[in-house]
């Protein structure tokens, strides 16, 4: 039996007429089957305003090997935002609800949004050193990191039992962690991979608040070399007074392994939480070191 398209089998137009004919040009926009430029992969859950091909354009490739199911869009950017949801019950009586942030490229487009799971008791008794699971979704709704932070002491003079938080990607996997390094008076820690070895450092300020400005932490390579940075971002006067709403830029080579820059949102997740997150009657902004 002939293969189709070839003699003896016609389910295709024959050559000499239509778009068989390899003299005659196909009309615009006609996809010839091969890639037109470099391949360019969009965030699930998106229209066309935000970059899903259109007709005549290069088809989405499949999911280079390596990176999990859902980060497939973090292989193309150098840089996100995260941008935390006012909630009007903490602003109006204080009382503590579960943190919800979006994440964004840097043309404000979400592209995945984050939310604290965790009961009420918690959050309201232990404030800023609380446990929690945090989700983070896709724009289809689609878990594909989840962020585990147990319950640890908070204090310069106790080196042990310090800050560290769990990077899993997707749920039930872990790719990295984020652990505090002990230091009298610079908050330190270290992005680490699945087999708990140190590839990234993070080095903050000596005070890591912010009075009208911006703070940031350097992210250095193994050769101490800066090669990004995460910033708290100044959001104003009233919201930093009255809310614990907070902005975050996170800044990382293009290259990076998209796993550890899933690691390092679980870093901004957790210097959000142990420098800027408001405790008590009084809104006070939580210190690791106070």
């Amino acid at each position: 039996m002939s293969a189709p398209g070839y003699p003896g089998h016609s389910p295709y137009p024959a050559p000499g007429g239509g778009y068989g004919d390899p003299n005659q040009a196909p009309p615009p926009g006609f996809n010839m089957g091969y890639n037109q430029g470099p391949p360019v992969m969009y965030q699930p859950g998106q229209g066309p305003e935000y970059g899903a091909p259109l007709v005549g354009a290069a088809p989405v490739p499949l999911v280079p090997i390596g990176i999990p199911p859902g980060l497939e869009y973090l292989a193309q950017i150098d840089q996100i935002l995260i941008h935390q949801k006012v909630e009007l019950l903490e602003a109006f009586i204080g009382f503590e609800t579960n943190n919800q942030y979006e994440i964004k490229n840097n043309l404000g487009q979400k592209i995945y949004t984050a939310k604290e799971k965790n009961d009420c008791c918690t959050r309201n008794c232990c404030g800023a050193l609380r446990s929690f699971d945090m989700k983070i979704k896709d724009n289809t709704d689609r878990e594909v990191i989840r962020l585990i932070r147990p319950f640890r002491c908070v204090s310069c003079c106790c080196p042990c039992c310090l800050q560290e938080m769990e990077v899993q990607a997707p749920p039930g996997t872990t790719v990295g962690y984020v652990k505090q390094d002990w230091h009298p008076f610079l908050p330190k820690f270290s992005i680490q991979g699945a087999n708990k070895e140190t590839l990234m450092r993070l080095e903050g300020p000596c005070f890591a608040c912010n009075c009208c400005g911006d703070v940031s932490f350097e992210l250095k390579g193994k050769d101490e070399t800066p090669i990004g940075r995460i910033t708290k971002q100044w959001s104003g006067l009233l919201k930093e007074v009255f809310t614990d709403t907070d902005n975050f830029g996170i800044q990382f080579p293009l290259d990076l392994d998209v796993k550890m820059k899933a690691v390092l949102m679980g870093a901004c997740f957790l210097i959000d939480f142990m420098f800027f997150e408001k405790v008590g009657e009084a809104n006070q902004r939580s210190s690791v070191f106070s």
